[in-house]
């Protein structure tokens, strides 16, 4: 028989405010908490610690969970910008993490004694075996950005995952409108290579990449190369940019100076080739702020998916 206070060691603890990502994740941090909870009160209740432990082993044998953290060494860090980089995770070969498209998972740190965690979406194409690679800003005060600046190749991250997801199949939609902006383009990214990939996916798509300047452009080379496809158009909207002849001449008629207006952003869907299924994907604002515009222009709520 236990003791009370051995008991009482083994009571999951509470999660902070500081470690819920934030984004809607089903199961939350707190749902894992609360089915922790009952499962030690049953467990108490029987005094039958086994019922813990058997819980933890079959969770080792998991690659990847909603609900539990796993291990994964970090291979390599690509500067995409001055303060975003490409980080790539390694898997074991032959492996992958069967994520569906548009899945994001959680990352969890500690910065100074305090666990925190929050939501990337991988940028890497779903089938992709080996590794999975992920888009990060790092902000000058963020608590995650600082336990980010400390990693080096060979350090293994803890991670938790996959959770939404944006269903699709080929030909399923007309033409899919892509609105982000910054780390937005993550989740758009999988799905561009998944239509481009199918030679028997003739979905069109139109993506608008939203960015102070053309030097915060995210992965530029990948989108040149995507944009060659006889199905795909991109255009750029840069709200910090002086002028469009800063730009490299082949980007200077598909790009705008400012933001997403109601004159532009009906332009764009007025040359839409077919019905248009809109997918936003930025901060709280922006996506308000493309969810009321294309409501008021296209006048037809189904037709739309946040991230």
């Amino acid at each position: 028989m236990i003791k009370k206070n051995d008991w009482l060691s083994l009571k999951p603890v509470e999660p902070t405010p500081a470690q819920c990502c934030g984004s809607g994740c089903s199961p939350c941090i707190y749902d894992l908490y609360q089915a922790e909870l009952e499962l030690w009160e049953k467990a108490k209740e029987k005094d039958d610690p086994d019922l813990l432990r058997k819980i933890k082993v079959q969770d080792r044998n998991v690659l990847l969970s909603s609900e539990t953290f796993t291990d994964f060494p970090l291979c390599s860090v690509e500067q995409e910008t001055e303060d975003t980089g490409r980080y790539r995770f390694e898997l074991a070969p032959g492996t992958s993490l069967g994520l569906k498209l548009g899945q994001h998972l959680v990352l969890r740190g500690v910065v100074n004694g305090v666990e925190i965690q929050r939501a990337y979406t991988p940028i890497s194409p779903v089938d992709v075996k080996g590794y999975f690679e992920v888009l990060i800003k790092v902000y000058e005060h963020g608590l995650m950005s600082q336990y980010i600046k400390c990693w080096k190749p060979g350090d293994t991250l803890a991670w938790r995952g996959p959770f939404g997801g944006f269903l699709y199949k080929p030909n399923k939609f007309g033409e899919l409108i892509m609105l982000c902006s910054g780390t937005g383009i993550a989740p758009m990214l999988p799905i561009l290579t998944y239509v481009t990939d199918d030679e028997d996916d003739e979905t069109f798509i139109t993506l608008v990449v939203c960015a102070r300047n053309f030097k915060n452009v995210y992965m530029k080379n990948f989108l040149k190369e995507q944009s060659r496809y006889w199905n795909v158009r991109i255009f750029y909207v840069l709200s910090q940019e002086q002028s469009l002849e800063n730009l490299p001449m082949s980007y200077r008629e598909k790009s705008k100076l400012g933001r997403i207006d109601y004159v532009f952003l009906a332009q764009v869907l007025e040359t839409c080739r077919r019905k248009p299924y809109a997918l936003i994907c930025g901060s709280v604002s922006f996506t308000q702020d493309m969810t009321d515009m294309i409501k008021q222009l296209h006048n037809d709520i189904t037709s739309i998916f946040s991230f």
